[in-house]
C-alpha cells in the first residue's frame, strides 16, 4: 500500500474486499462526494443524508452488481471521477424521495405558505422553492412519468440543456423546445401568476432559459420491412392460443430480482436513462448511461424512441435471439415503448410475435393479450 494504486489494481482490491483498498480509495472518494454534494444541497442533518449512511448505501449498490458498472464506465474516465459523479445520482435518488414524501396530493394546498416563503426568501432559496413547486405541478397535472413531466422536471427541477434533453428523450431539439413553451404558456405561467403575482416578474428570470435551435438529423437503423410486414399483419394460431401465459406474464410493478432475472426496457439510441423504466433500470438494475441497446448489467435496453415501429423491429429480434441463447436467464419485458414513447400495446405486441414460444421471455399483460 506504499504509494498510490492504479485504476486496475483499486478495482481489483475492491473486488477482493481488500479493507485498505476500500478504505483509502472507496470511502476517500466518497468523501470527497460528500463534501461537494453537501455544499451543493445541504446534506447534514438530512434524514438518511449522513456520510456513512450514503457511502454504505453506494458500497452495497455497487458490490451486490461484482462492482460491473466500473468495469462498464465510459473509456477515458477514471475511477475517482466516476466514482463522484455515480455517488450524485445515489444522492440525487435520495433527495427525490425525500422529496416525494413531501408533496401533498394537492398543491395548492400549500399557496398560501409558498407565497409567504417566497416573499421573504432570498435568490438562491427563492430558486429552490420555485423548482420545488414547478415538480409539484408536473407531477399533478402531467403524471409523474409523461414525457410532458419529464421535460418539465429535467429543464426546470435538474437544469439540463434543452439540447440534453432532446438526446435523453431521442427527440428533435424544435419538439423539445415547442413542448415545453406550451406547458409553459398553459399551465406554468399562469399558476405562478394566479398564486404568486407579487413575486411572479422574479420567476419570470427563471423561466426565460436558452432553449436550441430547431436542427435536423437522421438516424441510420436497420431495418426489415419483410419482417415487419409479417408482424403488423399476424394473427393468432390455435397453437399459440394454446399457450399458458400465466407463469409468463410480467408484473405491473417490480423493484428486485432474482439473480438470473434480466429487466428489459425501453431505451432511446443514446442510452440517456433519464425517464420511466428507463431510469429504473439505471437506478436499480445496473443500466449503463451511455448504452442503449443490449445487455447492461440485469437489464436490458430496447431503444424506442427513433421512429415509427419499423425502426423498433430490428432491437426486437435481437432480443429474441438473445434470450434463445441465454436460456439461463429469464427476460421480463416491461411495456416499451407504451410510456412517452407513444405507442399502444397493440403497436409493439405484434414485434414480440416470435416471442410467444421463447419459454424464458416473460411478457406484459396488455401485450399477451394483444398477441393470443
Amino acid at each position: 500500500m506504499d504509494g498510490e494504486l492504479n485504476d486496475y489494481q483499486i478495482l481489483d482490491g475492491l473486488k477482493k474486499h481488500d479493507e485498505r483498498v476500500t478504505r483509502r480509495y472507496f470511502y476517500g472518494y466518497c468523501r470527497m462526494a460528500y463534501y461537494i454534494y453537501n455544499k451543493r444541497y445541504d446534506l447534514v442533518g438530512k434524514p438518511g443524508m449522513d456520510f456513512f449512511s450514503l457511502a454504505h448505501e453506494y458500497y452495497l449498490s455497487l458490490d451486490n452488481r461484482q462492482w460491473r458498472q466500473m468495469e462498464d464506465r465510459k473509456p477515458g474516465t477514471t475511477l475517482k471521477d466516476w466514482m463522484i459523479g455515480g455517488f450524485r445520482f445515489l444522492v440525487l435518488d435520495k433527495l427525490k424521495q425525500s422529496e416525494y414524501e413531501r408533496v401533498t396530493t394537492d398543491i395548492e394546498k400549500s399557496s398560501r405558505q409558498r407565497r409567504i416563503e417566497f416573499d421573504n426568501a432570498d435568490d438562491s432559496t427563492f430558486n429552490e422553492d420555485v423548482r420545488r413547486t414547478v415538480e409539484d405541478i408536473a407531477n399533478k397535472y402531467y403524471g409523474r412519468d409523461s414525457k410532458a413531466s419529464i421535460i418539465l422536471k429535467l429543464l426546470l427541477v435538474d437544469g439540463y440543456k434543452g439540447k440534453d434533453v432532446a438526446e435523453m428523450l431521442g427527440m428533435s431539439p424544435s419538439a423539445v423546445t415547442q413542448r415545453y413553451r406550451k406547458m409553459m404558456h398553459d399551465v406554468v405561467a399562469p399558476y405562478f401568476k394566479r398564486y404568486y403575482e407579487p413575486v411572479f416578474h422574479r420567476f419570470a428570470m427563471l423561466e426565460d432559459r436558452s432553449m436550441p435551435e430547431p436542427v435536423s438529423y437522421s438516424l441510420t437503423v436497420p431495418t426489415s420491412s419483410l419482417i415487419t410486414s409479417a408482424k403488423n399483419s399476424f394473427k393468432p394460431s390455435d397453437e399459440n392460443m394454446a399457450i399458458d401465459t400465466s407463469k409468463r406474464t410480467t408484473p405491473d410493478f417490480i423493484d428486485t430480482l432474482d439473480d438470473n432475472e434480466i429487466f428489459v426496457f425501453g431505451s432511446n439510441l443514446s442510452g440517456m436513462h433519464g425517464g420511466g423504466a428507463a431510469r429504473l433500470a439505471f437506478q436499480r438494475f445496473g443500466a449503463v448511461m451511455g448504452q442503449g441497446v443490449g445487455l447492461q448489467g440485469q437489464s436490458y435496453g430496447i431503444p424506442t424512441m427513433q421512429g415509427g415501429t419499423e425502426t423498433i423491429a430490428p432491437y426486437v429480434d435481437g432480443f429474441i435471439s438473445f434470450a434463445k441463447a441465454h436460456p439461463e436467464m429469464t427476460f421480463l419485458v416491461t411495456r416499451i415503448g407504451c410510456g412517452i414513447a407513444g405507442f399502444t400495446p397493440d403497436e409493439i405486441a405484434p414485434l414480440f410475435a416470435e416471442a410467444i414460444p421463447v419459454e424464458n421471455i416473460s411478457l406484459p399483460a396488455d401485450f399477451w393479450q394483444a398477441l393470443l
